[in-house]
């Protein structure tokens, strides 16, 4: 890989072979003033593909950027901890104000986003077994289901949220009810944060649009809930000494389940939940894309918490 071009060239991920995981979706740019750009880059595809690499998976992703995303100095970080960055141009990239109100998220879009086609992805990195789809902004067309199910022992995960949503006129972000949908049909791994979700939708209702799949609704640091085979379970958060911004900390918490599912064969199980939300803790002590943690520092966040007696969670 060229790191001046992010574009993949053949060469391996991380310590060689051939890759665990496509990572599929568009970089947002995040409104903040903290920023002398004025924003930073986030979006799923970013916060799962960096997450996934850090604890261990080689790792590709296939990238939307806008201009100024295209050359932005969070793609330097995901390359260096060893994702093959795949840039797509997009006229139009994501660009979000989010505003947190008492534990709660609301976001106002100031740019729309163009789609990201399934044949953008490089044929070397067809037939890989893990895939984990990330729409901001519904720019994961449906064609990606059949390239992401193209091996019977794929395992694909879907951040959901980008599904859930609308940009209204007024320049709000507003959830609209859940559609079935060729992604969500193969997926064996759907998340989302209860922010997404209509009020009054619960996992038995969301179950009817991903049959297959282990369903999670993450709320902070209230936990969350999963279910897997019709088994309802709520799990605990792991706390956080302290929190520094709460972007990105659920789609960390995807990518760590990705993580456990790929290289244990865990989904939703009570280790699988307490190292995600290991991680999602880790992720809020830092600014941006600077709190996604390394596999040694969610160890030591398990460790912490075990000394410190809380109940072992789910």
């Amino acid at each position: 890989m060229s790191e001046a071009s992010g574009v993949y060239d053949g060469s391996p991920a991380g310590s060689g072979g051939p890759l665990d995981l496509i990572v599929v979706g568009a970089a947002s740019r995040d409104v903040t003033p903290e920023d002398p750009r004025g924003w930073r880059l986030g979006g799923a595809a970013t916060y799962c593909s960096l997450t996934a690499a850090r604890l261990g998976l080689r790792v590709g992703c296939v990238m939307g950027v806008d201009g100024p995303a295209a050359d932005a100095e969070e793609l330097a970080s995901l390359e260096a901890a060893g994702v093959l960055v795949h840039r797509v141009a997009l006229e139009r990239g994501p660009v979000f104000e989010n505003i947190e109100r008492d534990g709660h998220r609301r976001q106002r879009w100031l740019s729309k986003c163009d789609r990201v086609p399934a044949a953008a992805l490089p044929a070397e990195w067809r037939g890989t077994r893990g895939w984990l789809l990330g729409p901001v902004a519904g720019e994961v067309p449906p064609e990606w289901a059949k390239v992401a199910s193209t091996r019977k022992d794929a395992c694909v995960a879907v951040g959901w949220q980008g599904m859930l949503r609308e940009f209204a006129a007024d320049g709000w972000v507003k959830r609209v009810d859940p559609a079935r949908s060729a992604i969500l049909g193969v997926a064996g791994l759907v998340c989302a944060s209860v922010d997404d979700v209509p009020p009054g939708v619960g996992l038995a209702e969301l179950r009817a649009f991903a049959p297959r799949a282990a369903i999670f609704l993450t709320a902070g640091d209230r936990g969350g809930l999963a279910m897997r085979d019709e088994r309802l379970v709520r799990y605990p958060a792991v706390p956080a000494p302290r929190v520094v911004d709460a972007t990105g900390a659920g789609d960390v918490f995807l990518a760590a389940l990705m993580v456990e599912w790929l290289l244990n064969g865990d989904v939703a199980t009570s280790r699988a939940l307490r190292f995600a939300a290991a991680a999602g803790s880790c992720a809020v002590a830092g600014a941006g894309i600077a709190g996604v943690p390394t596999e040694a520092q969610v160890a030591e966040r398990l460790r912490l918490r075990a000394s410190s007696g809380s109940p072992p969670g789910a």
